[in-house]
């Protein structure tokens, strides 16, 4: 039994890795695999918000050089492209933000069932196909060059994927590609947003859960933890080589279908 817990815990870490940042919603997978799991209750729910540091960890890591570079502030034209990043990252976090203080409670006793994840992954993936069809020109080819107005706008994006199964990544990078940013421009400053948020989010919650955690969990977050790591890492990379070619209809078409065959499944 000792064996199987911790089984579920490294399974679970591998799927939040996995789709973390896949346009395809890491928390309605997440759901769906704790149901089929028997992994449930407020402790589990616990559990599955912490091994989400586990992942951002890995996009930090990947992103390490230019984090670092971003902490120079010594006057120059890169010190100031670095304050402008900066400050957009700051304005886009603000709305998930809010709204998250907000409505926690709410989003996490009401909306984190099978059924809505569904749902939302269905709509979503109806989203993205309809935006994949459009034509367009990017204008901007480097977070450098952002404006203000624009992070904002992804910002906006960021928080209707408050509602599970929408995908963080996915609202971000598809809202980056409506207003104007290239597939490489809009998923790096997905995975970069990503960062405060889901520290935000994934500190916030374990705060307002602690009390629910004993010292027996501490391995089974380890092992969660170090999972959702090494399957991020790898998955970061793989996703920055694949949409060097190809375009996000396969994410779509993927959600669409998970999605009726979890309504199917649970109904």
């Amino acid at each position: 039994m000792e064996s199987l817990i911790y089984l579920k815990a490294l399974l679970l870490g591998i799927i939040e890795g996995l789709t973390e940042f896949l346009p395809i919603s890491s928390t309605g997978h997440l759901i769906i695999a704790a149901d089929v799991l028997n992994f449930n209750g407020n402790r589990e729910k616990t559990f599955e918000i912490s091994i989400q540091l586990g992942a951002i960890l890995a996009v930090c890591w990947h992103y390490r050089a230019r984090l670092i570079a971003l902490t120079h502030t010594s006057p120059s034209a890169q010190a100031a492209r670095n304050l402008n990043f900066i400050f957009n990252l700051c304005i886009a976090f603000l709305p998930a933000a809010v709204l998250g203080l907000v409505f926690h409670g709410f989003i996490k006793e009401y909306l984190f069932t099978p059924s809505n994840v569904a749902i939302a992954l269905i709509v979503g993936g109806v989203i993205i196909l309809l935006i994949e069809q459009r034509r367009y020109t990017p204008r901007i080819n480097s977070v450098d060059d952002m404006c203000w107005k624009t992070a904002l706008k992804i910002g906006l994006c960021q928080a209707v994927s408050l509602i599970p199964g929408t995908s963080r990544s996915g609202a971000t990078i598809m809202g980056g590609l409506l207003f104007g940013l290239s597939r490489q421009t809009a998923t790096e400053f997905s995975f970069f947003l990503a960062i405060p948020t889901m520290f935000a989010a994934t500190l916030y919650d374990l705060y307002k859960s602690w009390h629910l955690l004993s010292s027996h969990d501490i391995g089974l977050i380890a092992v969660g933890f170090a999972a959702a790591f090494a399957t991020a890492l790898l998955t970061v990379k793989a996703l920055l080589a694949f949409i060097a070619h190809h375009s996000f209809r396969v994410f779509a078409w993927y959600r669409i279908g998970f999605g009726l065959l979890v309504l199917f499944y649970f109904w």
